[in-house]
């Protein structure tokens, strides 16, 4: 799709884009994708926290009675707990809501802006975490971490895609993917070690979240603004330095006349939600904003992610021994997501999301029929399934990892124009951490009165999500993000939606 003329005749300038990957290029991507880190951190902590004795005893007496029961009941009910699971899932409540601040704030201030806003409120919710001393305390300061989630994964998967040339643009959005699985990693290690640490080892657990979010902070002081977002405030001759700067040369016409193109018709559109209604828009809105971002958590993923360490326990491998497991199925997440990045350009969004959808739904299966004929008869599974069950959540994750994964934010952050792009990665945001907030409101009292079953559940939605993406999504590697929509006007299904009946690009209302 680099050259070629457009589907409206006019001629296309990838083919024209010059540059190479500088130092300062590599620098401002590694700074940025720190956002990442906040939202891998608070995943991987959360689930180890509620898993540790010490802190439900301070806030959750009874999840922690009904755990020391070995009754058959419990197999799978011992941490049902609706007020426990508010307190992971307050925080994307949270997050779903100030994503739509964090859009004016991205469009207006810029990208830079949202990213330093976001590890502020983080930082801040961190400190309350660490140091609660009722329930409330802890709702408080989760909602903090939210707001920060909210405003860090709206304005870096757009940082990276913006800064990030065509052909490398896959494995650069990607280091969000990366540095969300180092948290998440060094989280499941953090709290192997503070889970030996009584009675306070979860407040050190909760209050190291202030390291990423101070990193962010300082790294971003110092980041450039995008071009693509300069150019939006009307600063050209910023902008156009920026991109010279980023792209190592003073050869950059094609890829700014691109970017003023793109600027211009950003400048006319006055309510960019309202615009993403509109027809020509309607691929992004189905595919960006509403389908990938949920079935990026319907996968079961970060149900896993959450509790891992209470399925490992309730599943009999012990405290220790759970978080020790959790350290494996993240160690997995990172390694994955290597292979992501070498792939993604190379192999196409297609391949990826249709290879790990059959790996994924093969693994659910498995676990399934384990849990089916050996679990839940109030004893300790033998140990070799418990050694296969590790082994099908290391192949369910090391699928997500270099598929729905990276390619969850990847995709909403590269298909949606300029004039829409802040609106629609607020509505990816909003609803990824709706979904994210209900499957964890969830996931526990659907283990408990679904058991097996809700691994079967989460395997039929893959299903449906593989075909999603066979059906629906075209492919859209090395293909310039400002040059995406002529991609919709080729696509059998899709062009009848952005073509006018005269084949001209639709520009008309809903």
């Amino acid at each position: 799709m680099a050259g070629g003329f457009a589907g409206n005749g006019m001629p296309k300038r990838a083919e024209l884009y010059e540059g190479r990957i500088t130092g300062y290029f590599i620098l401002a991507c590694m700074v940025a994708s720190l956002g990442g880190s906040l939202f891998g951190y608070d995943l991987g902590v959360s689930g180890g926290v509620t898993s540790m004795d010490d802190f439900l005893k301070d806030f959750f007496p009874k999840v922690y009675r009904r755990k020391q029961l070995h009754l058959r009941e419990t197999d799978y009910c011992k941490y049902d707990n609706q007020i426990l699971t508010l307190f992971t899932s307050s925080l994307y409540f949270a997050g779903l809501v100030s994503t739509f601040g964090a859009s004016y704030l991205t469009r207006a201030k810029g990208r830079k802006a949202s990213i330093l806003f976001g590890a502020c409120c983080f930082f801040v919710g961190a400190v309350f975490n660490a140091a609660a001393v009722n329930i409330w305390m802890l709702i408080i300061g989760r909602i903090l971490l939210g707001v920060g989630i909210g405003f860090g994964n709206q304005a870096v998967p757009l940082y990276l895609s913006e800064m990030a040339p065509a052909k490398k643009r896959g494995a650069v959005n990607q280091l969000f993917q990366l540095t969300t699985c180092l948290g998440i990693l060094i989280a499941n290690i953090i709290n192997y070690f503070t889970e030996q640490l009584h009675p306070w080892g979860w407040r050190l657990s909760l209050g190291l979240a202030t390291v990423p979010a101070a990193l962010m902070f300082i790294g971003g002081l110092f980041l450039p603004e995008t071009p693509n977002s300069l150019v939006e405030q009307g600063r050209l001759e910023e902008g156009r330095r920026i991109l010279e700067k980023v792209r190592g040369t003073q050869r950059v016409d094609a890829e700014f006349a691109d970017l003023v193109e793109a600027s211009e018709a950003a400048h006319a559109v006055r309510s960019p939600f309202r615009n993403l209604l509109k027809p020509k828009n309607r691929p992004q809105l189905v595919i960006g904003a509403l389908g990938i971002p949920a079935f990026q958590q319907l996968s079961g993923m970060n149900s896993i992610l959450f509790y891992a360490p209470v399925i490992f326990q309730s599943l009999g491998f012990g405290s220790g021994a759970s978080l020790y497991s959790s350290i494996i199925t993240s160690l997995t997440l990172v390694l994955a997501t290597f292979v992501s990045m070498y792939l993604v350009d190379k192999k196409g969004r297609r391949f990826m999301f249709l290879e790990a959808g059959c790996q994924m739904i093969l693994s659910m299966a498995v676990i399934a029929t384990i849990l089916a004929l050996k679990f839940g008869r109030g004893v300790v599974l033998p140990k070799a399934d418990s050694v296969v069950l590790v082994i099908m959540i290391c192949l369910f994750v090391s699928a997500y990892g270099w598929s729905w994964g990276p390619l969850g934010w990847l995709v909403p952050s590269e298909i949606f124009p300029l004039e829409t792009r802040s609106a629609g990665q607020s509505m990816v945001v909003c609803v990824n951490l709706f979904w994210t907030a209900a499957i964890a409101q969830c996931f526990l009292a659907s283990l408990c009165h679904l058991r097996y079953g809700v691994f079967i559940l989460f395997a039929c939605l893959i299903v449906i999500m593989s075909l999603f993406i066979f059906f629906l999504l075209p492919e859209t590697k090395q293909v310039p993000i400002e040059e995406m929509s002529f991609l919709w006007e080729g696509h059998w299904f899709w062009k009848n939606y952005v073509l006018s009946p005269e084949g001209k690009p639709n520009q008309g209302d809903v």
